[in-house]
């Protein structure tokens, strides 16, 4: 059993400003107190969208405009700190499948990747560009090309990068761990019936 595979994924985009985007600012530690990752997505961002009172802050993630984007466009060295899985986990359960930043932690780009979230790079200039093209138009449907390298949007791209096994493991639907633990069942289960105390 393999997850889908990824090689293109197409939505709308936001632009989260900033350089040096770390997991505590993704999720705040104090709602990392959870049995389960559901609800997480409520929390995206919490301390820089939300007033101590719980009151919306001017931002890009509390813009209606920005309200179906399911694509974060962001800055250099995103998702570093501590290597908590809340992080990428808050952005998928919050709506969100992909993200296009100048680079990544790895950690954070691990995990990403385990949950099928696709991490691109792409040059800081492009970037720009691509930031732009979403101000003018909340609406603008982008593309992102796993397969070409590439992210498209108004008729027009830039060009963007993944690392090979990362890009690998979409393309073919092997990114899920534990869907690689799963296909292996069969011979977990024939090993431990053969253990001599499993016997009994």
């Amino acid at each position: 059993m393999a997850s889908n595979p990824i090689k293109q994924v197409t939505g709308k985009g936001v632009f989260v400003s900033g350089d040096d985007i770390d997991t505590d600012r993704i999720i705040p530690a104090r709602f990392m107190k959870c049995i389960t990752f559901d609800g997480l997505g409520e929390y995206l961002f919490h301390d820089v969208r939300k007033t101590e009172s719980g009151e919306d802050k001017q931002h890009n993630l509390n813009d209606p405009r920005f309200g179906k984007a399911s694509i974060i466009v962001s800055g250099n060295n995103f998702g570093c700190g501590s290597s908590r899985e809340h992080a990428p986990q808050s952005i998928l359960r919050a709506g969100y499948n992909a993200v296009v930043a100048g680079s990544f932690a790895e950690i954070f780009f691990g995990n990403s990747t385990n949950l099928g979230v696709v991490c691109v790079t792409a040059i800081d200039a492009d970037r720009q560009i691509l930031a732009a093209a979403i101000e003018r138009n909340p609406d603008l449907e982008i593309t992102i090309d796993v397969e070409d390298h590439k992210v498209w949007f108004d008729d027009e791209f830039i060009k963007c990068d993944i690392k090979a096994g990362a890009r690998d493991s979409l393309m073919s639907g092997t990114y899920d761990p534990l869907d690689e633990l799963l296909q292996g069942a069969a011979q977990v289960t024939a090993v431990t019936d053969a253990l001599p105390y499993m016997q009994a």
